[in-house]
């Protein structure tokens, strides 16, 4: 494995996850229910525009001057309704790459495939995010989405070293169910797995079929 540390990592509830860089820059994604004190965000990435994704008041919890933010294009005029700068944000369509706060982002496709669940999460309406590090880290953060045939490309897109941390959703009717998890996981091979926005799903099984990873299951929903 590399050096990623996962201590690094807090996923607070639902998908909202707050990632330092070796660096120091503070990223988050989804952030929702933040409490206490937390750090200004350097970096703030929505996957797309639902309540529990896109939280204006928890936005400004952790937003300072110079917060730069990555969002489908699809989101414009939510940032526009919520008064935040144009010149703060970045709109990104899948397969778009930017440099923002010294991260490497890459927008990939999030969307549900099942038929009587395209309404949940429609195609092009929302991103994923493949994240680079400086040196050889990386984090896939999938957004709301089904094991969608895309997720093969995605470590062609960092073809030399293996992709070292990925966030998967497994609430299911809503995004994966487990087997489409332990599909999108072996799609997507990363050295670490952490489930998220599961809600009751039950995961227990889910390190046993997928042996080749570690899949880190956390005291959250």
């Amino acid at each position: 494995m590399s050096n990623f540390k996962t201590d690094h990592i807090t996923v607070n509830t639902q998908s909202s996850i707050r990632i330092v860089s070796a660096s120091g820059t503070v990223i988050y994604a989804d952030p929702l229910e933040i409490e206490g004190k937390p750090e200004d965000a350097d970096l703030i990435l929505i996957t797309h525009s639902h309540y529990d994704h896109f939280s204006p008041a928890d936005i400004a919890k952790i937003r300072k001057d110079s917060t730069k933010f990555v969002i489908p294009s699809s989101m414009k005029d939510e940032m526009e309704k919520n008064r935040i700068d144009m010149y703060s944000y970045l709109c990104m369509e899948p397969g778009d790459m930017i440099n923002a706060a010294g991260i490497y982002v890459r927008a990939v496709p999030a969307y549900n495939t099942t038929p009587g669940r395209e309404q949940f999460h429609p195609k092009g309406n929302g991103n994923g995010y493949l994240l680079s590090f400086l040196g050889s880290l990386s984090a896939y953060v999938a957004g709301d989405t089904e094991d969608i045939p895309e997720m093969v490309d995605i470590p062609k897109i960092r073809p030399v070293m293996r992709i070292s941390v990925a966030f998967l959703p497994v609430n299911q009717p809503y995004t994966m169910t487990v087997d489409q998890c332990v599909n999108a996981a072996k799609m997507i091979n990363p050295e670490v797995l952490i489930p998220y926005h599961f809600s009751q799903t039950d995961l227990s099984g889910l390190a046993d079929r997928l042996p080749e990873m570690k899949v880190l299951l956390r005291d959250m929903q």
